[in-house]
């Protein structure tokens, strides 16, 4: 998810709770053999055994669409030793579709399976390939095909976004897709797309006979969904779990807050600190109040103000310039 799980949240969020493993923001290949240093930049946990400081291992994400150049980055990548290496055909944004990025590629289930072909070959064995894709670009008519252009170019595993690259984000998620290109592929299929409960990951497992899950926004808006799928709490939080759950919340936000402030320039914090807030108000309802007092300022010292008299931990750091 560019832009939002970026190694700042994915510490914050795997140190709450466990995760089996992360993805990182996707690293664009574009005709040039990346220098390491590119990886790392997306993915510091690549110098750390490739896991997240709580300890979930790390896949790092490549987008693109020539096979030679993308093997190429992933022989490179393959040095530093990430715990899988992943195939991004699931962006729908429209400016990375343009330069043949994503899902528009699903258009081209042929030259998915030469891709995933090509990446496999320059991996060693015993770093597993996996992709993510969805549903097609404005039809689910080669949704079929392109999951077996993936899975017998070489992917381990397929991570499906149950909605076409035209459907967006767009409610509904169509979970019955899921489970028959399931039926049709001989490697694990992983659920995606509208699971912000756990009861609405019970529903999609229902409907797609799966029994993976990745999440994605509705982690972000709920930093406790995770654990609630583990142990199978499918009932909706009362409002005292909540209550509690958002006192932990305030802790995760002071170490969000400090990490953003020791990683951007001091300009770029607000936003980071809003994006995340307005994802919590989904579950939250004092994040509801807190983004509406900060939605409007500008400045770090005085959205600190109003985190502090919230219950924020204010943990100290020098600001980037």
């Amino acid at each position: 998810m560019e832009g939002l799980l970026d190694e700042v949240l994915r510490a914050v969020l795997t140190r709450q709770t466990r995760y089996d493993c992360a993805v990182t923001e996707f690293v664009r290949v574009t005709g040039v053999l990346l220098p390491q240093r590119s990886f790392r930049r997306i993915a510091p946990e690549l110098d750390h055994g490739s896991r997240t400081e709580g300890g979930t291992p790390l896949r790092v994400q490549l987008l693109g669409s020539d096979p030679d150049c993308l093997a190429d980055n992933a022989r490179q990548l393959a040095g530093l030793a990430p715990t899988a290496v992943d195939l991004n055909f699931g962006c729908p944004a429209p400016t990375v579709n343009r330069h043949r990025g994503g899902a528009v590629l699903l258009d081209e289930p042929e030259l998915l399976h030469r891709i995933a072909l090509a990446v496999r070959r320059a991996l060693p064995p015993h770093i597993p390939l996996t992709a993510k894709m969805r549903l097609g670009v404005g039809d689910t008519g080669r949704a079929i095909d392109c999951a077996r252009a993936l899975a017998e170019g070489g992917a381990s595993e397929l991570v499906v976004h149950a909605r076409t690259k035209q459907q967006g984000y767009r409610p509904p998620a169509h979970w019955e897709w899921v489970g028959r290109i399931a039926g049709e592929v001989a490697v694990p299929v992983v659920a995606n797309g509208e699971v912000w409960t756990a009861a609405d990951w019970q529903r999609c497992r229902e409907v797609s006979g799966v029994a993976d899950v990745m999440l994605g926004r509705g982690a972000v808006a709920d930093p406790f969904l995770a654990a609630r799928i583990g142990r199978g709490d499918f009932a909706a939080p009362d409002e005292r779990t909540r209550a509690a759950e958002w006192l932990e919340v305030l802790g995760m936000l002071g170490d969000f807050r400090l990490r953003v402030l020791r990683k951007l320039r001091a300009i770029h914090v607000p936003g980071r600190i809003k994006q995340w807030l307005n994802l919590l108000r989904r579950s939250y309802p004092q994040a509801d109040c807190l983004f509406g007092e900060i939605r409007v300022l500008r400045h770090m010292p005085e959205i600190d103000r109003v985190l502090a008299a919230h219950g924020v931990p204010m943990l100290e750091t020098r600001l980037a310039a």
